[in-house]
């Protein structure tokens, strides 16, 4: 098997492209893929800040990795979890990650900086953990985006993720949602600019960037995401993918071009207004989500909050 670029010792095929690379020409087949969505996408230029959220497992180290590649003025933001011994291990790959590359890294730790950790908050919500560790995500992401002036927040979601997430979306015709999945999410009155710059790369050629740029990176999968239904949707996805290479990137690729306007209406023009506890623009009229959980999950005491 040799690379298509150069004809040298292919190291990785990748049958949607009916194509196998070297290391070298690999490497650069994905700054060229993720360079093209930003393009095609018109997701930021480089007069704009870019903040990507990190978590210390492979997409997300590789994304910060090819932006800096690409020349973009780009830092990391980590979460803190609070999710036991999975959490410290993420922490410390990517202040590792970041160290040796002279990165900045911002830091925000849930158990912390706001009194409550993942499994606390499933545990008083009695909801799956997935939800309150999306929400409070979603919120500090853009908050510290917003506080600290960069334009643009870019997450690691691959070519996969969001398949998987449109497969679910369609299957019980989530319009709203629907008409939100897009590889970029304009900014607005308190929202930075959202953006995933690898939609067209998937989980393996994640990895295997990783694995060829010396990326050390968390292996493990978050303990608490078992049972999460788009991990089911993935298996889907992948099996038919085994049977015709380049379906997921035609389902996904296919919405984006034809299908993802016609879900887009006027409800997404709400009216907003500040949370009076911090200020982030809320459509409840009131507390917003994150504060509303942080109240109710920090009551919880410690030593009844799971990996403790």
């Amino acid at each position: 098997m040799k690379c298509r670029r150069c004809k040298a010792p292919a190291v990785i095929d990748i049958r949607r492209h009916n194509a196998a690379f070297c290391s070298e020409c690999f490497l650069h087949h994905c700054r060229e893929q993720v360079r093209k969505a930003i393009h095609e996408y018109e997701m930021f230029g480089p007069e704009d800040r870019v903040l990507v959220a990190v978590s210390g497992g492979k997409d997300s180290l590789a994304l910060w990795d090819l932006l800096v590649d690409l020349d973009y003025e780009v830092d990391g933001l980590y979460l803190g979890l609070g999710i036991g011994d999975y959490s410290d291990e993420s922490g410390v790959h990517t202040r590792q990650f970041a160290q040796e590359r002279g990165l900045k890294l911002h830091e925000v730790d849930l158990p912390t900086d706001h009194g409550f950790d993942i499994p606390g908050a499933a545990q008083v919500t009695r909801r799956a953990p997935c939800g309150a560790c999306g929400l409070s995500k979603r919120h500090l992401f853009n908050s510290t985006a917003i506080e600290h002036g960069y334009d643009v927040v870019a997450t690691g979601h691959n070519l996969d993720d969001e398949a998987a997430v449109l497969l679910g979306n369609v299957l019980r015709w989530e319009t709203g949602y629907l008409g939100r999945q897009y590889p970029v999410l304009e900014a607005s009155d308190g929202f930075a600019r959202k953006v995933k710059p690898l939609v067209r790369l998937g989980e393996r050629e994640m990895a295997a960037y990783c694995v060829l740029s010396g990326i050390d990176y968390q292996v493990e999968e978050c303990p608490m995401a078992e049972g999460n239904r788009h991990l089911g949707f993935k298996e889907v996805l992948n099996s038919l993918e085994d049977r015709s290479p380049g379906a997921k990137a035609a389902f996904l690729s296919g919405f984006f071009a034809r299908g993802h306007e016609r879900f887009q209406t006027e409800a997404d023009q709400v009216l907003l207004a500040p949370c009076p506890e911090c200020g982030a623009p809320t459509t409840t009229g009131g507390t917003c989500a994150f504060c509303s959980l942080r109240a109710r999950a920090g009551v919880v005491p410690v030593e009844l909050r799971a990996g403790r």
